[in-house]
């Protein structure tokens, strides 16, 4: 495999995204997105590129003031174990630091990979009762999602809530 970059994405990464991203819908890993949503977000994305085709993606949603969540991390499955990943979650991270996060909130089925990266599981709340009422505000399933609402229970069974300090 040629070497692997990461980068921003481009909203001329979009399709390619989604293209990379339906595999994992299927299989029923990922939550599928609208195209209009991937565009609407493309600027918490960045993509892995290899001989100028996208191999990868993965995005940092910013929930609160030092909290975000990793959403998306996608491969290709010809790059699927090389380290793709872990560039993708590298570049997350370091942009979640920029921002000044210091933790990182995942829900996922991949507990072995985010294990390895620091993440570790979690059954409490993770916010205080004051930012969860603010949470509540917010009209984003990823932000129900991390809360355990009941109306995206469907999107979260089987999935691990982990949390990572930076």
């Amino acid at each position: 495999m040629a070497s692997v970059h990461v980068r921003q994405a481009r909203t001329s990464d979009v399709r390619a995204m989604r293209d990379l991203i339906e595999p994992y819908v299927q299989r029923r890993i990922l939550l599928g997105k609208e195209l209009v949503t991937l565009f609407e977000a493309v600027q918490e994305f960045v993509v892995a590129e290899a001989d100028g085709r996208v191999v990868g993606c993965g995005a940092l949603h910013v929930m609160w003031e030092d909290l975000g969540e990793i959403r998306t991390i996608a491969v290709t499955d010809d790059v699927h174990g090389s380290g793709v990943g872990h560039a993708i979650l590298e570049a997350l991270e370091a942009r979640a630091a920029d921002l000044g996060l210091s933790r990182l909130f995942c829900l996922t089925f991949e507990t072995a990979f985010f294990g390895r990266h620091g993440f570790e599981a979690v059954a409490e709340e993770i916010v205080p009762p004051d930012v969860f009422q603010q949470l509540l505000r917010s009209h984003d399933d990823g932000i129900a999602e991390f809360l355990d609402l009941a109306h995206v229970k469907q999107n979260t069974l089987g999935n691990t809530r982990m949390v990572k300090r930076l």
